[in-house]
């Protein structure tokens, strides 16, 4: 009793998120959304809008939990195609913030530095100010867009996520406006925390790119290799197993944003598309989940806007390659 009990709390507490479903036939997506008091993940690290726990598509399912641990103010206690603005000093504003100062996080709020320390990406800094949230939804479309200012820093974010039609298709839209007097610098990348029908990663899973992949930092371990254009595994990931790495080889087009993501027992891949170029390309796995992290460069001086989106195609293998 004590057991269906505690499960009912948990499955009433998980209602309570604030979310929004959307669909258009061939996707169906649930999101997370922003919500400084309620919302599901309240860290610092991540974006707050576009989170994804649960996408359908051609027959699979492509996100979810993948983490053994959930505490809303965890660094990675988050689902989906998740991104994160990355500042060369941690945030907008950090490296001249004494510390109780303030710095920006963006796509989350105004923070206090809370010491002399360097930034820790994996750190929950406290939030003194998560800025103004608007979230629209329609029919196959939820638009957020976050308005924050603070020691001449000051933007407006847009970001829709959009299902395309009756295709099995999502475009992420984003439109950074500088409404400051600092300019805007950084970089940007999506972690794409992919869970394909809950299959481990292993031999099954591969990442492949249209360019030759060289190493920065290759595979260690033996559990995985990049080979040509593709990154493949050798064996199946046990608990507590990880494989990181980081590589360029792309060119200066936007062409080269362009790689498929593909689970051969779970019958699942997704092609994601970027329409501006790489800047870096790093890719980390565990057990439950492989990600692929491409980032782009973000720059926006005053009262200037920086727009890119992101498509991503989801696709049934049999299906695909009884089509080609």
């Amino acid at each position: 009793m004590l057991l269906i009990l505690f499960a009912a709390a948990m499955a009433a507490s998980a209602e309570d998120f604030p979310s929004a479903e959307i669909s258009n036939g061939a996707v169906r997506a649930k999101l997370y959304l922003p919500d400084p008091a309620r919302g599901y993940y309240r860290g610092t690290r991540f974006d707050w809008s576009g989170q994804i726990a649960s996408l359908r598509a051609a027959g699979h399912e492509y996100f979810g939990q993948w983490f053994p641990k959930y505490d809303p103010n965890l660094h990675d206690s988050i689902m989906g195609p998740v991104e994160e603005y990355r500042h060369p000093d941690g945030g907008l504003g950090y490296g001249d913030a004494k510390p109780g100062g303030t710095f920006i996080r963006i796509g989350i709020g105004v923070a206090k530095r809370p010491d002399d320390k360097a930034y820790q990406g994996f750190k929950t800094y406290e939030i003194v100010d998560p800025g103004k949230w608007r979230v629209r939804k329609g029919r196959g479309n939820v638009r957020f867009t976050h308005e924050l200012a603070s020691d001449g820093y000051a933007y407006r974010y847009t970001k829709v996520v959009r299902l395309v039609g009756k295709e099995p298709r999502m475009v992420i839209e984003h439109e950074l406006r500088n409404t400051g007097t600092k300019p805007i610098r950084c970089q940007q990348y999506n972690h794409n925390f992919f869970v394909m029908d809950g299959q481990p990663t292993g031999p099954a899973s591969s990442v492949k790119f249209p360019f030759e992949l060289r190493p920065i930092r290759d595979f260690a371990g033996g559990l995985a290799q990049a080979r040509g254009k593709e990154i493949r595994y050798d064996k199946e990931l046990e608990t507590g197993q990880s494989v990181y790495g980081e590589f360029d080889g792309f060119g200066p087009a936007a062409s080269d944003y362009d790689l498929r993501v593909e689970n051969a027992k779970a019958g699942a891949g997704v092609r994601i598309r970027g329409d501006i170029p790489l800047a870096k390309v790093v890719y980390w796995s565990i057990r439950t989940v492989f990600s692929p992290e491409p980032y782009v460069n973000i720059e926006a001086e005053p009262g200037k806007t920086f727009r890119w989106t992101y498509t991503y195609d989801f696709y049934d293998l049999k299906h695909a390659a009884a089509s080609r």
